[in-house]
């Protein structure tokens, strides 16, 4: 193998396992993590360990799914821009039959438009079976385009991708409309075992939630998003099955809820871009399939079923882990012991400490 081809080697292990029900997956299963961060697999497993001590497990709910592509069009004018998009909006029926001669996956399912000045911003929405998509919509909005500029009178060409998409970038637009899949993940915590397996409360879960994931991440001024640590699970998940890892800039954006109910822990995360697929670019290394054969998502079935496992899955995972940190999170030194403990050998302890 060439030095051009060389595989970066990313320690991996399986967590779990996790206990899920819902709309799409009602499985026990373990998952697994490429990452270097060590302390992220007890984190991950402590949370898995909660989930099959809670009656339902973790509930996964998928709320909606759809990838996107924005076009750019310049106009004369902005009267002409406005015009255009309803001209477009109102022939969207046409333009599904544009997207079908193209592709025998993708669907178009929306279009939304901005308009700055004479600039035409038209943000297409697709599904698009068990691919992640981007290819997809890429492909399905360049025919779209063709067909717009020869047939919509007053717009000119500005660009395949107006940044109204918007691909990975934390964006207030994704956050709201979702880009990839949207899940909640629900999970509620006797509070036996808040207490025995996570050592804290419900009541200080809660108090910390508010004050680090919601009022910390307002006045850092984060774009739609209240977690602690959404990227870590979602990047050591996509790595370890094969997916664009740039995607969880958007991926990680998202909403952590917690409520004490009367001593038990109802904790929820909120997902609305989760990006992931089981067909397309990264699927065909050999350590891929293999995880995604055992996580059950190489299954017979309707397209767009084994993409929708391995979202719920994937959500699934970022509840534990966000789950485990922030109860480390309310024990003073708990955080900082695991590291030292997990990350560093005897000698580099001391030398530490």
């Amino acid at each position: 193998m060439t030095e051009a081809h060389a595989i970066a080697g990313v320690p991996m292990r399986w967590v779990g396992p996790l206990r899920i029900s819902g709309n799409v997956a009602n499985t026990e299963t373990h998952v697994p993590l490429a990452t270097y961060e060590s302390p992220l697999w007890p984190s991950v497993g402590r949370g898995a360990k909660v989930s099959r001590l809670a009656e339902k497990g973790i509930v996964a709910t998928l709320v909606d799914e759809r990838m996107t592509r924005s076009v750019l069009v310049e106009a004369t004018d902005a009267l002409t821009a406005l015009t255009a998009a309803r001209t477009i909006e109102a022939r969207i029926d046409e333009l599904r039959e544009v997207v079908r001669g193209c592709s025998r996956f993708a669907q178009l399912i929306g279009i939304r438009h901005e308009i700055n000045a004479n600039l035409l911003f038209i943000r297409f929405e697709f599904s698009t079976g068990d691919a992640s998509g981007h290819n997809m919509a890429t492909l399905a909005s360049d025919a779209l385009l063709a067909h717009l500029l020869k047939t919509v009178p007053g717009i000119s060409y500005g660009s395949i991708s107006g940044n109204y998409c918007s691909d990975k970038k934390a964006t207030a637009i994704n956050g709201i409309l979702g880009r990839g899949k949207n899940v909640v993940t629900e999970i509620l915590i006797p509070r036996d075992v808040v207490s025995g397996v996570l050592h804290t409360t419900a009541a200080k879960i809660v108090e910390l939630n508010i004050r680090k994931n919601l009022l910390g991440t307002l006045l850092a001024g984060g774009i739609r998003s209240a977690n602690a640590h959404y990227a870590n699970m979602l990047l050591a998940f996509y790595l370890a099955t094969g997916q664009d890892a740039a995607n969880i800039i958007e991926g990680s954006q998202g909403v952590v809820m917690a409520e004490d109910r009367d001593g038990d822990l109802y904790f929820a995360c909120t997902l609305p871009n989760l990006i992931v697929g089981t067909v397309g670019n990264g699927k065909g290394l050999g350590f891929v399939e293999t995880n995604l054969t055992r996580l059950g998502c190489r299954a017979d079935g309707a397209p767009g079923e084994n993409a929708r496992r391995l979202a719920v899955l994937a959500a699934a995972t970022v509840l534990c882990g966000e789950l485990s940190l922030l109860a480390a999170q309310t024990n003073p030194g708990e955080l900082m012991r695991a590291h030292i403990q997990l990350e560093r050998d005897n000698k580099t302890a001391k030398v530490g400490v």
